[in-house]
C-alpha cells in the first residue's frame, strides 16, 4: 500500500511537471513564431513521441516506470522542440524570401536534415549502452551487461532512445508534410473566399 501511494504521488508530480513544461514551451514558441499552427506542429511532435516510448518498452520487454520513463519523456521534449524549431524557422525564412511552399519545404529538408539527424543520433548513442544494461568499470577495466548499477537507468534511457528516434522520423517526414498540408489548406481557403467575393460582387451588380 505504501509503495502504491508513493507511485501515485510520483505520477501526479510528473504529470504536473509535464503539463508545466508543455505550457512553458507553448508560451515561448507562441512568442517566437506568433502563429498557432507552427506551435501546434511542435507540440504534436512532443506528444506523439510518447508512441515511440511505448513501442520501445514493448520491444525491450520492460514495464512502464512512472518516475524514470516519465523523466525520459520530459527529457525528450527539449531535443524534439529544438529540431522542429530549426526546421520550421528555416521554412518560414525561405517563405519570407519569396520561395514557393513546395520548394521551400524541399530546401528546408536539404539544409536541416543533417543537423536534425546528428542531434538525435548523438543523444541516442550517448544513452544506448545504458538502455542495454552495459556497464563499464574504468578502474578494473571490465565491461559487464545487466549490472545492478544500470537497472535504475534502463527505463529512462529506453524512453530517450526510442522516443527520440521516433520523433526524429516525425520531424523529417511528418512535419514537412504537415507544413505542405497547412499551405494547401490556406490556398484552398483563399480560393474559396475569392470565389465567394466574386459571386457576391456579381449578385450585387445584378
Amino acid at each position: 500500500k505504501g509503495e502504491d501511494e508513493e507511485r501515485a504521488k510520483a505520477g501526479a508530480f510528473l504529470m504536473k511537471a509535464f503539463g508545466t513544461a508543455i505550457f512553458m514551451i507553448f508560451a515561448i514558441l507562441l512568442a517566437q513564431f506568433n502563429r498557432l499552427t507552427s506551435v501546434g506542429l511542435v507540440l504534436s511532435a512532443v506528444i506523439l513521441s510518447t508512441i515511440g516510448v511505448l513501442l520501445g518498452l514493448m520491444v525491450m520487454g520492460q514495464p512502464f516506470g512512472v518516475v524514470m520513463t516519465g523523466i525520459g519523456v520530459i527529457a525528450n521534449a527539449g531535443v524534439i522542440v529544438n529540431n522542429n524549431i530549426v526546421l520550421i524557422d528555416t521554412y518560414d525564412r525561405l517563405r519570407r524570401e519569396g520561395w514557393e511552399a513546395y520548394d521551400a519545404i524541399v530546401e528546408t529538408c536539404r539544409e536541416r536534415a543533417r543537423p536534425v539527424v546528428l542531434t538525435a543520433v548523438t543523444a541516442v548513442l550517448g544513452v544506448l549502452p545504458i538502455a542495454f544494461g552495459v556497464n563499464i568499470e574504468f578502474l578494473s577495466r571490465e565491461i559487464s551487461v545487466g549490472a545492478p548499477a544500470t537497472q535504475w537507468w534502463i527505463s529512462l534511457s529506453t524512453a530517450i532512445v526510442f522516443g527520440l528516434g521516433f520523433a526524429t522520423v516525425l520531424t523529417l517526414f511528418v512535419t514537412p508534410a504537415a507544413l505542405m498540408a497547412i499551405e494547401m489548406g490556406r490556398n484552398r481557403r483563399q480560393s474559396w473566399v475569392a470565389a465567394l467575393r466574386t459571386r457576391f460582387a456579381r449578385s450585387s451588380a445584378q
